[in-house]
Formats: C-alpha cells, sequence, structure tokens
C-alpha cells in the first residue's frame, strides 16, 4: 500500500513545481522583455485605462482558475486508491452549499462581467473625445499599400510613415484606407482601430509621455505587411512647433495628382513631409469609391 502512495505524491509535487516554474517566469519575462510587450507598459491614459481592464478581467478569471487548480491537488490526494478514509459519496450532487457554490459564483461572475462591459464600452468608446483641458487636435490618417500617409488638415502639412503631436493634448485620428482594409495601432496609446476604403472611423488618443512610440497595421493585408510600420512621436509643444514648421518649407508638395503616385503600391517607403495644397484631400480620397449621384 506504501508503495501504491508515492507515485500520487510524487506527481502531485512535480506537477505543484511546474506550476511554481511557470508563475515565477511569467513576471520576469514581462520584465525582461518590457520595452516589447507596449500593451502592459502604456504611455497614454487610454491605453493605461484598457490596461487595468485587461488585469481586472485576468483577476476574474484567477478567481475560477486557482480553485479548480487548488481542488485538483486536494481531491487527487483524499481520493487516491490508498487511502481507505476517501470515501465516495455519490449523494453530493444534492448538496444544497454545493449547488449554491457551482451555481451562484457563476451568476456573480457573469453579472459582474457584464456590469464592467456596459461601463467600460462607454467610457473606453473609440469616438468618444478625451477630456482634457488642452484643444484638442485632429490628424487624418490613410491606409495605403504599405505605407501609412498623415496629414494635418489645420497645419496644411502631411507626412508619411511619421505621425508627430504634443504630449497631454487630445488627438483626434480621423482614419481611413485607400487600399485592402487595414487596422490603425500604437500600442503604447491604445487600441486599433480598422481602416477601411469610403469609410471614415475615428480613434481618440492622448500621449503622456515624451518619446518615440511603434505604430503598425494590426491586420495582414498582403506581402508588404511586415514592414507597414510608422513612429509616432509625442514631444514638447516648443519641438512639435518646430517640426511643422519644417514640414511648411518642405520642397516636396502634395495634392491629388502627387497623391495618386504616393499611393502606388510599395513597401519599405523611408519617411517623407510634404506642404499640402489641397485641403480637402483627405474627402476626396474617402469620396473617390462612392457613386456619382444621378441628375434628375
Amino acid at each position: 500500500m506504501k508503495m501504491a502512495k508515492k507515485p500520487v505524491l510524487f506527481m502531485l509535487l512535480f506537477t505543484a513545481l511546474i506550476l511554481l516554474i511557470i508563475l515565477i517566469m511569467q513576471p520576469l519575462q514581462i520584465l525582461y522583455f518590457r520595452e516589447k510587450i507596449a500593451v502592459l507598459f502604456p504611455k497614454g491614459i487610454i491605453a493605461l485605462e484598457q490596461r487595468n481592464l485587461l488585469f481586472i478581467i485576468q483577476a476574474l478569471m484567477l478567481v475560477v482558475i486557482i480553485p479548480v487548480y487548488a481542488l485538483t491537488f486536494i481531491f487527487s490526494w483524499i481520493y487516491r486508491s490508498s487511502n481507505p478514509n476517501g470515501k465516495y459519496d455519490p449523494d453530493l450532487v444534492d448538496n444544497t452549499i454545493a449547488e449554491y457554490i457551482w451555481w451562484g459564483i457563476p451568476c456573480v461572475m457573469v453579472l459582474i462581467v457584464s456590469l464592467l462591459t456596459w461601463v467600460k464600452t462607454y467610457e473606453l468608446d473609440p469616438y468618444r473625445p478625451i477630456e482634457s483641458n488642452n484643444k484638442e487636435m485632429t490628424i487624418q490618417v490613410v491606409a495605403l499599400q504599405w505605407k501609412w500617409l498623415f496629414i494635418y488638415p489645420e497645419e496644411q502639412i502631411a507626412s508619411l510613415n511619421f505621425v508627430q503631436f504634443p504630449k497631454d493634448i487630445p488627438v483626434r485620428f480621423e482614419i481611413t484606407a485607400d487600399a485592402p482594409m487595414n487596422s490603425f495601432w500604437i500600442p503604447h496609446l491604445g487600441g486599433q482601430i480598422y481602416a477601411m476604403p469610403k469609410m471614415k472611423t475615428v480613434l481618440n488618443l492622448i500621449a503622456n509621455e515624451e518619446g518615440d512610440f511603434r505604430g503598425s497595421s494590426a491586420n495582414i493585408s498582403g506581402e508588404g505587411f511586415a514592414g507597414m510600420t510608422f513612429i509616432a512621436r509625442a514631444s514638447s509643444e516648443e519641438q512639435y512647433k518646430q517640426w511643422i514648421q519644417s514640414g511648411k518649407q518642405a520642397s516636396k508638395t502634395l495634392d491629388l495628382q502627387e497623391y495618386g503616385l504616393l499611393a502606388a503600391p510599395s513597401q519599405n517607403n523611408p519617411v517623407e513631409i510634404f506642404q499640402l495644397k489641397d485641403m480637402g484631400l483627405f474627402d476626396q480620397i474617402v469620396n473617390k469609391y462612392m457613386h456619382p449621384q444621378k441628375k434628375e
């Protein structure tokens, strides 16, 4: 009987050791790769709220997972074949306390998740303007093959694969595509939103720290997808104004004709900056796929 008892004990100890190693390794991996895990180390209030929501959901999952693992070890030990006291009770299914536990806990969890979803869906609506004492700025974004065009309608400049804005200024991104459907994402600042031809989507973000943040496509879009990245730079107000001034003095200009050449499929394009000569360029890109109205 003693020999039958040891394998169960060793198996439980070995499993517990593996779980312990996994639990220790996960936070160490996160700290080691923190520069590459932007979602867990946000640089803006929107990304911070989304990160906190992720932590809350994980905590709710652990409310279920931890007892399940604990009970797995407990039941494996109590009901092992070598334990004469491990009594089998087929009537446990009618136990009132047990019924309250395995029906009550899931109901409470569903209620909590429902309330959380209701509140956070409103708070983190990408179309909802960010409350701030600073004036909001607008940047128009066009997803091309395989590059990103940023248009500053008020500043009358445009840039390719590079976007800059001041720290602590709410930014309203108006997004469309002149290529297959794509997805605009700056992980340090917030979640992604889709970019689609003949449609305009909106994403409100803010950077609360200065720095260069990686932006990318979050939707596989063909051959050049891997290189479809851009730099999102949050800077001081003074540095932003200097960059805008350099854009207004750029040698290259962008109007509808030049845009037609720029929109041709290409990969790994360098950063470029243009003087914007056509203030309605973004609207023309959105409307180019619309059917013309028939004259009555």
